[in-house]
């Protein structure tokens, strides 16, 4: 089998459980094959690299690690290894690297998965594999909705709370009239549909919404059009992500759009798409957060222990993967046994609140995590006072109000 990316294993000193025991979570239980495999499934090469890719990993380990010094010798397993593939933004690929996963590798659980075209491809393996699937990359309600099911969680964010965020703080500003570009695929595609509801509920109208090639290095077609509608729109709604969106904002600016009247908004940003274009190209543009690296001393301290494994800051992806591979080795450890079923139970209902989810519930009907949300907005280069600090936390969006409730055509 070919092996896509580097795989880490990690001992983890402890006791493995016999089947009649009491274990370390006092549910009894036991641990196939000695060892638990967590995977990590993404871009490692593309245009989602930078946002998690090979830092997702550590990521990961970092949680490993983590687990580890806090049970030590009572930890429910002696062993953990991390291994991962890389999907190339392809579903048929991350539909082949999953099964591959899960049966060749062993995997116990399948994590991170950006793009929702790869991300339904791999939940529908994990429920035919019946194998944990957290999701944290990919942004599809599909996860939650329709296309849920019993072994898959989505953890991070998703196409609501952007638009919740988003959406509606730009049109209350007054941007009132919206043209909507998006990438031509699952992502988008429910990104336009978010933005739309969330748009015209605060009382703005989309003048167009053009479907976009995906990947894409040129977007003029689409920004040249912008000024020329009818009603002219005051906004720009930007669906891209990663490097699309990099390529996209370059563009806006050569093209003189703000000059021209048409602010820009951003469905999805990432701390690293800022660095890359560096905050002034994005000066003043608001976009809806999961986390920001430098927004309370505990997460800058986590931050910290990346930096020096990385040698850059953490996105929000980074931090949400460190955190689902925690709960997941949590449930394990209350349980006692990484069988996928007693996972799922002591998953569902739970309570999260640590370096990347706060107020967090993980629903028990949908399986989506409830948590805080933020708006932010970029910080013009003036006020930038060290490396990655490009953010600026506006507001928090209450867990309850930042995720959509829960589908009723989820059913599992």
């Amino acid at each position: 089998m070919k092996r896509i990316g580097q795989a880490a294993a990690v001992a983890v000193t402890g006791a493995v459980l016999a089947a009649c025991g009491g274990g370390p979570g006092g549910g009894g239980g036991k641990i196939s094959d000695d060892k638990v495999v967590l995977a990590v499934l993404n871009d490692q090469s593309a245009i989602y690299a930078d946002l998690s890719g090979k830092a997702s990993i550590e990521s990961v380990k970092m949680a490993v690690a983590d687990y580890k010094a806090k049970y030590g010798d009572k930890a429910a397993a002696k062993e953990i290894e991390v291994v991962t593939a890389d999907h190339q933004n392809k579903p048929d690929v991350a539909n082949s690297k999953a099964q591959e996963l899960y049966d060749r590798q062993r995997a116990d659980i399948i994590l991170d998965v950006p793009n929702s075209a790869a991300a339904l491809a791999v939940a529908n393996v994990a429920k035919s594999k019946k194998k944990v699937f957290m999701n944290i990359g990919a942004a599809t309600t599909a996860l939650e909705g329709a296309s849920c099911n019993k072994y898959t969680f989505h953890y991070g964010y998703n196409t609501y709370m952007l638009a919740q965020g988003t959406g509606d703080a730009v049109t209350k500003d007054g941007g009132k009239n919206w043209y909507l570009v998006y990438p031509d695929y699952a992502f988008g595609q429910d990104m336009q549909k978010s933005f739309t509801s969330a748009i015209t509920k605060a009382g703005g109208k989309i003048v167009k919404a053009d479907p976009t090639p995906f990947p894409n290095d040129n977007f003029s077609t689409f920004l040249l059009k912008a000024p020329g509608l009818s009603p002219k729109p005051q906004v720009l709604g930007a669906m891209q992500a990663g490097g699309d969106l990099v390529n996209l904002v370059k563009q806006y600016n050569e093209y003189k759009l703000k000059d021209k009247g048409i602010d820009l908004a951003v469905g999805l940003m990432f701390i690293t798409d800022i660095h890359s274009l560096g905050s002034d190209a994005l000066a003043g543009t608001k976009f809806s957060e999961a986390w920001f690296w430098n927004a309370n001393p505990e997460n800058r301290a986590w931050a910290d222990k990346f930096q020096a494994k990385t040698n850059k800051r953490p996105s929000f992806a980074h931090a949400a993967n460190y955190s689902a591979a925690t709960q997941y080795l949590e449930a394990l450890q209350r349980g006692g046994t990484d069988n996928a079923d007693e996972i799922v139970k002591n998953l569902e209902g739970q309570k999260v609140n640590d370096v990347f989810a706060k107020n967090g519930t993980i629903r028990a009907q949908d399986h989506l995590l409830l948590h805080d949300a933020y708006l932010a907005e970029v910080k013009p280069a003036s006020e930038v006072k060290e490396p990655w600090d490009y953010e600026k936390i506006l507001k928090t969006i209450p867990a309850d109000q930042a995720f959509q409730p829960a589908n009723p055509a989820c059913k599992f």
